[in-house]
């Protein structure tokens, strides 16, 4: 060969291999697995696009995200979750509480998971301990049915006179037996008689409700750990408007529409802190030895429109700590 021709073809090949090794430069695709339905997800999709980019990721930049919604219906999230699994994501994000984290847990052994606002996330199996998840899973935990106390405390302080507090649960939900203990056990201190009432589809709610009217309660818990139950939030705080029953909520999505008082973590946040977990794994940390994050920010919502509508009046002292206060 010439020199001519030798100098080109290493010229030749100067250009071809950035070239190849950029073709090989797979963009991330993260599987966003979702209890919920596109809508009822909106605000914390944001904010787990916010904690993305808080990590270097952008969507349809250097990231991409493949929805799954079950839309309220958990018997979709396994198929849902193997749908994922088959399109070779990076990571799988598991949103809308336990039954997605579940659900994707169960799908792959090998993938990464992130899971947001799963309660007590080892009772649930998913992870071996909080601060050494072990495994391909980690995530957030929300402590919403660890607050199954605090809500008491909450419709304690709104009706001083109550003795019978009606505790709404979804007998089929993965949080049932862990928020009931914590309930009963307030309610054993607080000297309240809890009756507990069942939905686990949408028409059980009306037969719910009935069977609280029926029952004489004073007011109502609605159980926090229940992603099912956002999902029909609006339906819920119409039939306690209609019963006139004081209800308290774990989430303030509940209070936006109307429900009278929430209490719990804000999920905003929770997705932003899963967001940033799950990019810091696309980079190459593993999960394993991720520790399951503990929630930072709790928000007291409360609804004076609803309040006086039930005939209430609320203690200078809860409008004080309230975060949030709809007139």
């Amino acid at each position: 060969m010439r020199r001519r021709e030798f100098i080109s073809a290493l010229g030749g090949a100067a250009v071809l291999l950035p070239l190849a090794a950029r073709a090989q430069r797979v963009t991330p695709v993260i599987g966003f697995l979702s209890s919920l339905s596109p809508g009822e997800a909106e605000s914390k999709i944001v904010g787990f696009r916010q904690g993305l980019r808080e990590t270097g990721f952008v969507e349809d930049q250097n990231v991409s995200i493949a929805f799954r919604w079950a839309e309220g219906r958990y018997d979709r999230l396994p198929a849902l979750a193997a749908e994922l699994v088959s399109l070779r994501v990076s990571l799988l994000f598991a949103s809308g509480g336990p039954p997605a984290a579940l659900a994707a847990k169960a799908a792959t052994s090998t993938i990464p998971i992130v899971f947001s606002a799963a309660s007590d996330p080892v009772k649930l199996g998913l992870v071996a301990s909080l601060n050494r998840p072990g495994g391909n899973v980690t995530g957030m935990s929300a402590f919403a049915t660890s607050l199954s106390g605090k809500r008491l405390e909450l419709a304690k302080k709104l009706l001083p006179t109550a003795r019978v507090i009606g505790y709404l649960l979804n007998p089929k939900g993965a949080n049932v037996s862990i928020e009931l203990k914590e309930a009963r056990d307030a309610a054993t201190v607080l000297g309240i008689e809890l009756q507990i009432l069942n939905a686990s589809s949408g028409n059980d709610f009306d037969t719910a409700f009935a069977d609280a009217v029926r029952r004489r309660v004073d007011g109502m818990i609605v159980a926090g750990g229940e992603p099912f139950f956002i999902s029909r939030r609006e339906r819920i705080v119409a039939l306690a408007a209609q019963h006139s029953i004081a209800a308290v909520y774990g989430w303030r999505e509940f209070v936006a529409v109307g429900g009278l008082i929430s209490y719990g973590t804000s999920l905003p946040d929770s997705y932003r802190r899963a967001g940033v977990y799950a990019g810091r794994i696309l980079k190459g940390e593993k999960p394993a030895d991720l520790p399951v994050m503990q929630p930072t920010k709790f928000h007291l919502a409360l609804n004076l429109k609803t309040a006086k509508a039930l005939g209430l009046t609320v203690p200078s002292t809860l409008l004080v700590a309230a975060d949030e206060v709809i007139e």
